[in-house]
């Protein structure tokens, strides 16, 4: 059974430096560091880093730690992450001016259409109306003054054939004749 025990524990320290050197190589060169790409690199069950507490821990700290200086450009996650939250906020403020903008054009294209259809009056058009309704109303006022001196002058040719009719039924004698 010390046998087993010795084996498994032997099998264990191996997978343990293995896993050690991959971070180291990782580390070195500048790769993304998560639990899945150390425990593939390392030929290792990722529950083999889950049940070793301090080699998880190590994968987290190499992976929130900034590179070291003179190793290059690198980037961090964080500084990754960070980017892309700002582009899609970026993305997000872009779509919204983008339908605003569409909003727009397609309102002015809507109107040019109309206008030129001669389905919509143009601001020519709608001054032209707004005379022609006024002068209507001014005809309309006129000829009601024209209908109303007309009924006065037949009034007046009436009374005046009135008096004319009851002179010509009724002369007028000269008074010194009897």
């Amino acid at each position: 059974m010390t046998s087993m025990i010795d084996g498994r524990q032997a099998d264990s320290a191996r997978r343990r430096e293995r896993v050690l050197k991959a971070l180291d190589t990782m580390l070195r060169s500048d790769a993304d560091i998560t639990v899945s790409g150390l425990a593939r690199a390392a030929r290792v069950d990722r529950t083999f880093l889950y049940r070793h507490r301090d080699l998880l821990e190590r994968v987290h700290t190499a992976a929130a730690a900034p590179p070291e200086e003179g190793r290059g450009a690198a980037v961090s996650r964080a500084s990754l992450q960070s980017d892309l939250a700002n582009a899609l906020a970026r993305n997000t403020r872009l779509a919204a001016r983008v339908r605003q903008l569409e909003s727009r054009l397609s309102e002015a294209l809507g109107e040019r259409v109309w206008n030129e259809s001669g389905l919509g009056a143009t601001a020519d058009v709608d001054q032209l109306q707004q005379r022609i309704a006024m002068l209507e109303q001014d005809l309309a006022d006129k000829q009601g003054q024209l209908d109303e001196r007309t009924d006065e002058l037949d009034a007046a040719r009436a009374a005046n054939r009135e008096l004319t009719r009851s002179l010509n039924h009724n002369p007028v004698r000269p008074s010194g004749r009897t």
